[in-house]
């Protein structure tokens, strides 16, 4: 089950690979996955017997000012700490693969981690929002994102409209919750063209340009996120 549950997940990121290699999540996330498994969840389609989502999160003790690092922050904190001290649930990742999305697993997954929280005798969870539909808007800032609406008067993001239905409240954002700083020819692997020249270009899947350095040979992509608290 743990292998079928961890094929959920890469299913559901392949597309954003680029991701694992934000320094928090090649040094220290496969084994905090190891080191708190009663901390991960799974979806089973009891029909099939099978893993249709799963959800991630850790132990930490809540700062009081959530930072601006947001995941990687999280990650390196309950890598460090090792759940001493801990007060507060943090979710790393819901993960549904595409052929399972708008079937609500989603919110599913998101009021299982607040039993899990009280579970375990912890506020939250707390969550570093990853606004999906950013994709499609690189290069509209993020202060700028937060602001739009639907037609309804909701936030515009469907994901950010997700957790506010479950009861989160907005903390504040995290501009650099996921970093990754990687040489030139690992941008161009990934964005499948070549970078001649120094600016900010949109990749696929990313929520912001990255920043290529043509003289340092390298680029750099900072992941913009929003800070959500559930009671």
């Amino acid at each position: 089950m743990r292998r079928a549950a961890q094929a959920v997940e890469q299913a559901a990121w392949a597309d954003l690979g680029f991701l694992n290699y934000t320094r928090a999540h090649f040094d220290h996330y496969a084994d905090l996955l190891e080191s708190f498994p009663d901390f991960q969840l799974c979806l089973v389609d009891q029909e099939r017997g099978y893993p249709v989502a799963v959800a991630n999160s850790v132990p930490i003790k809540r700062p009081d000012v959530l930072p601006q690092e947001g995941w990687d922050w999280a990650v390196r904190h309950a890598a460090m700490r090792r759940g001493e001290g801990a007060d507060t649930l943090c979710a790393l990742a819901v993960s549904v693969p595409a052929i399972n999305r708008r079937k609500g697993l989603a919110r599913v997954l998101i009021r299982a981690l607040g039993d899990l929280a009280r579970e375990k005798g912890l506020t939250g969870p707390i969550v570093p929002v990853r606004p999906s539909a950013k994709k499609g808007h690189p290069f509209v800032s993020f202060e700028e994102y937060l602001t739009w609406k639907d037609d309804s008067g909701r936030p515009f993001d469907p994901w950010i409209r997700s957790h506010l239905a479950c009861g989160a409240q907005i903390v504040r954002p995290c501009p650099r919750s996921m970093v990754v700083e990687e040489p030139l020819a690992f941008w161009e692997t990934w964005s499948n063209r070549e970078f001649k020249e120094s600016g900010a270009y949109a990749i696929e899947g990313a929520l912001a340009p990255v920043a290529i350095d043509v003289e340092r040979g390298m680029g750099r992509y900072e992941e913009p996120n929003l800070w959500v608290s559930y009671s």
